[in-house]
């Protein structure tokens, strides 16, 4: 392996490892979220509150639902800037809206997409695929370098993949793409919130820490 090769890997693993940072944020909580962040050279669209906030969120609506239904649901609790997306699935409708419910009551929540399929809690071998195609997703988008990858979130369900991000139109475009063309990808549903070319340049300039502007739509739908 020459050196350009090594170099190329080397920063790859490092772009792969930033990506895991919210997945080990939430074994270590609030100061690792600080220190790992901080550590980082790749930067996050929200700023650093509101980072610290959407694990607060999700710890919190995670523990609700464990607390009422233990193992009888399979529930993943992911919060971006305060939208909260609620993947896996639940035993009937009526448990799927009440889990809405406990999740909506968390505060700081703004808006919840209720994804949870009608269904008896996934397998193992299952989850662990959707682990697999979330790590292919990420990395094809590294590889591309379409987009700073930090900046699309990946949540995948039963082959199904979530992106979420503060990103704008042509990103999440281009995110949607290449997850759509991703093997054992089944269908991608966009949980974006759309900024304008203008708005990412200011936030992606403007020195810590960071405040992004109130101005943007939400864009969330179903891509094939």
């Amino acid at each position: 392996m020459n050196a350009k090769s090594m170099t190329s890997g080397s920063r790859r693993n490092l772009l792969l490892l930033a990506l895991c940072v919210p997945v080990l944020a939430g074994c270590f909580g609030a100061a690792a979220v600080g220190v790992g962040a901080g550590a980082l050279v790749l930067t996050d669209r929200r700023i650093s509150e509101a980072y610290i906030t959407d694990q607060g969120i999700e710890l919190r609506a995670s523990n609700r639902i464990d607390e009422k239904y233990r193992d009888k649901v399979h529930v993943n609790v992911t919060s971006f800037n305060r939208m909260l997306l609620l993947t896996g699935e639940a035993p009937s409708p009526e448990i799927k809206a009440d889990i809405e419910k406990l999740a909506s009551g968390v505060p700081g929540v703004k808006s919840i997409s209720n994804e949870l399929a009608i269904a008896g809690p996934s397998s193992l071998g299952g989850r662990s695929n959707d682990t697999y195609i979330t790590s292919k997703v990420k990395a094809r988008f590294v590889d591309t370098g379409k987009f700073s990858a930090n900046h699309v979130k990946v949540v995948t369900e039963a082959g199904v993949v979530f992106l979420l991000g503060i990103v704008t139109q042509t990103e999440a475009n281009d995110a949607v793409e290449i997850a759509r063309t991703t093997g054992g990808v089944q269908k991608v549903v966009r949980v974006f919130e759309i900024i304008s070319d203008e708005q990412a340049k200011a936030i992606d300039n403007k020195p810590a820490p960071r405040r992004r502007s109130k101005a943007g739509g939400r864009q969330i739908g179903h891509a094939a």
